[in-house]
């Protein structure tokens, strides 16, 4: 739920139908609703700057490159798109450079 909901919050505001403030204030609500997280407590604005970095709409690929960065450790994808996009950052690797 929570990044289908970040993510969706986020392409909203890249699209223009929400403003800066509009989705601001709905992850805020969003993070402060009574569910219980279990997760980095930084994740959610990581992957938000992140998307916002690349300029991409959605904040999915943007949470697993979030959460590398965080636990310090490297990602390893297939998504030879990801891997291209990311490849200045160090720490995205494919399967055959581990």
């Amino acid at each position: 739920m929570w990044s289908e909901v970040r993510s969706s919050l986020h392409e909203a505001r890249w699209r223009g139908e929400l403003s800066d403030e509009q989705a601001s204030r709905a992850v805020t609500a969003l993070e402060s609703s009574p569910i219980r997280v279990r997760t980095h407590k930084r994740l959610g604005a990581e992957a938000w700057r992140i998307a916002d970095e690349f300029g991409w709409a959605k904040t999915y690929d943007a949470e697993y490159l979030a959460l590398a960065s965080l636990l310090r450790c490297r990602l390893v994808t297939v998504d030879t798109r990801l891997r291209r996009a990311t490849a200045h950052l160090g720490y995205v690797v494919g399967p055959t450079e581990i």
